[in-house]
């Protein structure tokens, strides 16, 4: 190539994307215009092929999407192209994974590479700015705290309005629960007094008929003795 081609190419080169191979699962995220709008559209798959040198350099991604074999060819250095992220490392020993084509199902899995076995230089393409495994680590495993920190705060968020309004939904259950009670006690005490004045009733009713029975009896014995002193 005429060097002055390849001087003019390299200004077009980028440099602000991550080192990649076949076998490893990238996720892109690529600028789409609307009208007037710009708005990201992430793409993830795996890398099955890369293709070319310089600024025609590309690379091939492959995904499964709803039982559907889905795949994208994009210009590494193509300013369209917002940002390359490795989601994991590949380990294959072939530059073109064509074959996944013809795979369904676990089949068309690729086993991840142990990155913490790497060797220190590996682990820039990774982790920008780690110089050894450890570091790496120490950065994923902060990573981690954090998201884990972020999600704790939410759900002790939840869990306090859900103890607040346990609390409100037993003050109002008290508060209906006493009002029934007091209801209950007024016809208790409605029905006391009502059985109270039935018994009362009921006693002096008898009384009467009592004393009827004894006025009754004490008529019968004066007739008796009448009739007995006249003969």
């Amino acid at each position: 190539m005429d060097p002055r081609i390849a001087a003019i190419e390299k200004e077009y080169m980028r440099t602000d994307l991550p080192s990649f191979s076949p076998g490893d699962t990238v996720r892109v995220r690529v600028r789409v215009r609307e009208g007037q709008k710009e708005r990201i559209q992430p793409f993830e798959g795996i890398c099955i092929a890369k293709r070319g040198a310089g600024v025609n350099a590309t690379f091939t991604l492959r995904r499964v999407s709803g039982g559907v074999g889905v795949e994208r060819i994009f210009p590494i250095h193509s300013p369209w192209i917002a940002g390359v992220e490795i989601v994991r490392r590949g380990d294959v020993r072939r530059a073109k994974l064509y074959y996944l084509r013809s795979r369904i199902g676990k089949r068309a899995r690729v086993r991840e590479r142990k990155w913490w076995l790497d060797k220190p230089s590996d682990m820039d393409t990774m982790v920008p700015g780690a110089s050894d495994p450890v570091e790496a680590a120490e950065e994923i495993a902060a990573e981690g705290v954090e998201e884990a920190a972020e999600k704790s705060g939410g759900i002790a968020a939840a869990v306090a309005g859900a103890v607040d309004s346990v609390k409100e939904a037993a003050s109002d259950v008290a508060e209906k629960a006493g009002d029934v009670v007091e209801a209950v006690s007024d016809k208790v005490e409605d029905v006391a007094e009502a059985a109270g004045e039935m018994v009362h009733d009921a006693v002096d009713k008898a009384k009467d008929a009592v004393e009827d029975v004894v006025d009754a009896v004490k008529g019968d014995d004066d007739d008796d003795e009448e009739s007995s002193s006249e003969e």
